[in-house]
């Protein structure tokens, strides 16, 4: 069965008549003769009983025309619904992003975004670094927008912004006022780490030992999933941790959290937009990266 034959097959029912249908479909009787008979010899049912007074439906060929409209008609809004889509008229993007610029950055691009694209509708899914990439690999998403950076050859990673990670503390927190830390001093306080997996935990690590300090040597009382999380933790009084400035920069200027400067430790991340490898990206995937790296990718070094 194919879709000739189940225009073909509407055309006989409508018209009673194998002729007009002939006409109709712009083919020779005997071509309409032999789509019935294929259908027929398919579903091992007579679909028409030639009378007198024409092609007349039978029973099994009602049921048929019933549905055959249905698939037809859809067939027809295909071309309309893809060229819709091609235009960004009528179109749904899946994108992920970790929780960094998942939080505190894509909601402040996705606005833009519609205000030159409102025909697209935007879902974005949030995780953190390797569940974001993991979600690109199987392919739930067709973008995403990640704090790191993993060795994998069927990903394209291009480079958004530079986000620094500095050390938070409450603003009543003793080093608050301090200009800067040494890095023995951190030995002695009380840590909050966000969890294994996340962009900021594998930066602050590679930092950390990138300036010669084990960061086994740290008191980490608490793991948490998220950022806000921390925060909170922070605010709480239940330790320090560092975070990304783009994170705490609303509570820093209300004065609630202060950031502390730890000598010799500098910690800088890039924030990668990645898609896959050997993948043609969809209209609206093709428009977003245009538009996302060009509001951002000039402010990123690699």
């Amino acid at each position: 069965m194919n879709l000739k034959q189940l225009e073909v097959f509407i055309a006989v029912a409508e018209s009673s008549s194998f002729s007009r249908a002939a006409e109709m479909t712009f083919l020779t009787q005997s071509t309409v003769s032999q789509h019935i008979s294929s259908l027929e010899t398919e579903f091992g049912l007579k679909l028409f009983d030639r009378t007198g007074k024409g092609a007349l439906l039978t029973e099994a060929g009602k049921i048929l025309l019933l549905h055959a409209r249905h698939l037809t008609l859809e067939a027809r809004e295909i071309p309309l619904i893809l060229n819709r889509f091609k235009g960004l008229e009528d179109a749904v993007l899946k994108i992920c992003g970790s929780n960094i610029p998942a939080t505190y950055m894509l909601p402040d691009f996705i606005p833009v975004f519609h205000r030159l694209h409102p025909g697209v509708t935007i879902t974005l899914l949030q995780g953190d670094s390797r569940e974001t990439l993991e979600r690109l690999q199987r392919e739930e998403v067709e973008l995403a927008v990640l704090g790191s950076r993993f060795d994998d050859p069927g990903i394209d990673y291009a480079p958004l912004i530079i986000d620094t990670v500095s050390l938070v503390v409450n603003a009543d927190h003793r080093w608050s006022a301090k200009a800067k830390v040494s890095v023995e001093d951190l030995v002695v306080e009380t840590f909050i780490f966000r969890e294994p997996g996340s962009g900021t935990d594998r930066t602050v690590r590679a930092a950390m030992a990138g300036a010669g300090f084990d960061t086994g040597r740290l008191n980490i009382k608490t793991y948490l999933g998220s950022n806000e999380a921390v925060k909170q933790a922070i605010l709480s009084g239940a330790g320090v941790s560092f975070l990304s400035e783009m994170s705490v920069k609303r509570e820093c200027e209300m004065g609630r959290l202060s950031l502390v400067k730890v000598e010799g430790l500098e910690i800088l991340r890039t924030i990668y937009l990645a898609n896959r490898l050997g993948r043609e990206m969809s209209p609206p995937a093709e428009a977003f990266a245009s538009l996302v790296k060009l509001m951002y990718r000039s402010n990123a070094t690699e």
